[in-house]
């Protein structure tokens, strides 16, 4: 009798591990579905933007695709979270079809256990991203922002930070200028122990300028207590002296190099280094956060996904279900802009903004389970 007990029990956690294998796999078979289909749409799109907006820059079609090519990794990982949901609806939705769920369900099977190793697959598809693709789509979107400065917007100032301090180079009619500075405050614009190098015609070197330090006005950096130094000549002492730029402090903020084209593992050194040149790291902060958030995010989905599909389908409320699980998706894309906007203008904390768009929709999605669990 025990003998007898005891194989079915053996049986039944030998079922366990196989049904885990299937439902990761079914899963998994659909996310790289989605995701195939997602990027070959986005990759389309993109092309013809390109196109429409190279189309008087004279760039080749060869330029154009690489653009594209640099760019859709990062693309890829934008809608992942709506690759997530749609794949678990649709896993979900598939095996309840079947009736494969209900005889699982049947069999005593809770709902926890059916969701863990999709839950399982999700996570890992999350750290995966954050920590490996993320990295590598940093980077191609870097050189993509080289060539749209490059081939659309013309850019003739940049600006990078560096554990020397601030160097920007910036041109005029003159010819171009590097400025380098020790330290800055952000607002208003004040460059201290600042360092100028004015080059002319051909990258020929004309003059070099120190000043205590500038501040930047309408068109013009106004340097004092300034010592201008001239190849061949004697240097020559200035309480203020005027540099013309077309910089603005919008222009700076922006020159720096978006928080997307840096690492995962990059961006907290970077965070460290524009916060002692005194700037604000508000956009970087957020975006390390919210790459922390993202295995997270990815499992709220598989939640949200199994609370739509995994109801009773009766007939006539498939389109609803279907209707409502992408409504749900929506509703977490909204609030995931929103909190961020409202991080980024320092309404709310920089983690409380990256965070709460994968808490609260982990959050609903537990709460739904457990009400259709305990019926």
């Amino acid at each position: 009798m025990t003998g007898a007990l005891h194989f079915p029990g053996m049986r039944r956690l030998r079922l366990s591990g196989t049904l885990s294998g299937y439902l990761a796999r079914q899963y998994g078979f659909w996310y790289a579905s989605f995701l195939f289909g997602l990027t070959g749409v986005i990759f389309l799109i993109s092309t013809v933007d390109l196109l429409d907006r190279l189309a008087s820059k004279n760039a080749s079609l060869g330029v154009v695709f690489r653009m594209v090519l640099l760019k859709l990794p990062h693309l890829a990982i934008e809608v992942m979270p709506f690759t997530v949901l749609l794949a678990g609806f649709t896993c979900f939705w598939r095996l309840t079809r079947s009736h494969e769920l209900v005889v699982t369900r049947a069999a005593g099977v809770s709902i926890w256990q059916l969701l863990a190793p999709v839950l399982g697959v999700a996570i890992l598809v999350g750290i995966v991203t954050v920590a490996l693709l993320n990295p590598v789509a940093s980077v191609l979107l870097g050189r993509f922002e080289q060539m749209e400065a490059q081939y659309i917007h013309n850019k003739t100032s940049t600006l990078a930070v560096s554990q020397s301090g601030l160097w920007l180079r910036q041109a005029d009619q003159d010819g171009q200028s590097v400025i380098h500075a020790q330290r800055v405050t952000s607002d208003p614009v004040v460059l201290y122990g600042v360092i100028v190098f004015r080059f002319g015609e051909q990258d020929r070197f004309r003059e070099r300028i120190d000043a205590e330090r500038a501040e930047l006005e309408d068109r013009s950096w106004v340097l004092f207590d300034v010592l201008q130094s001239v190849p061949g000549g004697a240097p020559k002492t200035f309480e203020t002296l005027k540099l013309t730029t077309d910089l603005t402090r919008e222009k700076i903020m922006d020159s720096f190099a978006p928080p997307e084209t840096i690492s995962f593992w990059s961006l907290p050194g970077f965070i460290e280094l524009l916060e002692n040149a005194g700037f604000s790291a508000v956009r970087h902060k957020l975006q390390f956060h919210r790459l922390l958030a993202i295995p997270l995010l990815f499992a709220a989905m598989v939640l949200l996904a199994a609370t739509f599909s995994l109801r009773p389908q009766r007939r006539g409320r498939v389109g609803l279900i279907i209707l409502g699980g992408v409504l749900a998706g929506f509703l977490v894309y909204f609030l995931s802009n929103f909190v961020f906007a409202l991080g980024l203008s320092a309404k709310i904390p920089v983690i409380l903004a990256a965070w709460t768009p994968a808490g609260v929709s982990l959050m609903l999605g537990i709460a739904m389970l457990l009400h259709l669990e305990d019926g």
